[in-house]
């Protein structure tokens, strides 16, 4: 990903308002503010070897409950059918 630099100079008789107004207009127009705005958020993919322990852990943890509820320690929740 290529950095935008976005600079503006002063004009003889410009005021400092319409050197601010001018700067956020070249910003938003070169694509750096919405590029920014739109990586805030974004989160990397897991790695193939952490879905496949996560995985696991779900696997493992599904096996105990269903023992535990087998012998009685658990007593496993009604599933609620008809709900959105």
């Amino acid at each position: 990903m290529s950095i935008t630099n976005v600079e503006v100079k002063k004009n003889n008789n410009e005021n400092s308002l319409s050197l601010i107004r001018r700067f956020t207009k070249r910003a938003q127009s070169s694509g750096a503010v919405a590029r920014v705005r739109s990586l805030r958020w974004n989160q990397r993919k897991p790695s193939s070897l952490k879905t496949k322990a996560s995985a696991l852990l779900v696997l493992t943890m599904r096996k105990k409950f269903e023992l535990l509820a087998k012998l009685g320690k658990i007593i496993p929740k009604k599933k609620k059918y008809g709900r959105r």
